[in-house]
């Protein structure tokens, strides 16, 4: 669901395109729409592969959040987050993963520590510093966030089965083959007991598994 219309946040838009009436105070609607859609097309035009115009799409909205809705508030957080993600993609990878980690305080201390858009972030700072070499950190934070999901979630959770095979990829890119095994071998047990044979999540843990080595597909 797009962020601007989230259930009880005040800014939904009826199915016949009015808008109910604007409380004293609050952001003007059209206003909000607008962003809606600036955030909408920086995430196309980051689909596609244009990262720095996203960048700075991002950025221009996420200027607009912060004047109109506050830095707390969800749509702020989201925008926030696409914006760290974007720079790192356009090869800003410090200035990315400073923003992505502000991000995931930003969301613990207004979100909650295990809410699942906090964990999303977290999870996405996990794949940052793997994907920046600083595998410590990639194993640290990804072993976090997989405890917190799978706690929260539950272990063959779509989300946690993300995280666990991040932290077996991260394990495996500090040399940990064992660990990274172990960890695979688990999550695949898991998702088999409750996932449709071709599920993407399933078919994204057997390729992680066979990229480290462990199984061979057969057929």
């Amino acid at each position: 669901m797009p962020w601007w219309s989230r259930e009880g946040d005040g800014e939904s838009v009826a199915m016949d395109g009015s808008r109910p009436p604007a409380r004293p105070g609050a952001p003007d609607r059209g206003t909000v729409h607008e962003l809606a859609v600036r955030n909408a097309r920086a995430v196309a035009l980051f689909s596609a592969g244009n990262a720095r115009e996203a960048a700075d799409l991002f950025e221009d909205t996420l200027r607009g959040c912060r004047a109109l809705l506050g830095r707390d508030h969800h749509a702020t957080l989201t925008v926030a987050g696409n914006l760290g993600a974007a720079r790192i993609s356009a090869g800003k990878r410090r200035e990315g993963i400073h923003m992505i980690a502000e991000n995931v305080a930003d969301r613990s201390r207004v979100l909650g520590d295990e809410d699942p858009r906090t964990l999303t972030a977290r999870d996405a700072l996990a794949v940052a510093y793997r994907l920046a070499g600083d595998v410590d950190d990639a194993v640290e934070i990804s072993g976090q966030v997989t405890a917190q999901r799978r706690r929260v979630l539950g272990p063959a959770h779509p989300d946690t089965l993300t995280s666990r095979m991040g932290l077996a990829r991260a394990q495996a890119a500090a040399g940990d083959l064992e660990a990274a095994t172990a960890l695979l071998s688990a999550a695949v047990q898991d998702a088999e007991q409750v996932l449709p044979p071709r599920h993407p999540h399933l078919t994204a843990l057997v390729e992680c598994a066979e990229a480290i080595g462990m199984t061979r597909r057969d057929g």
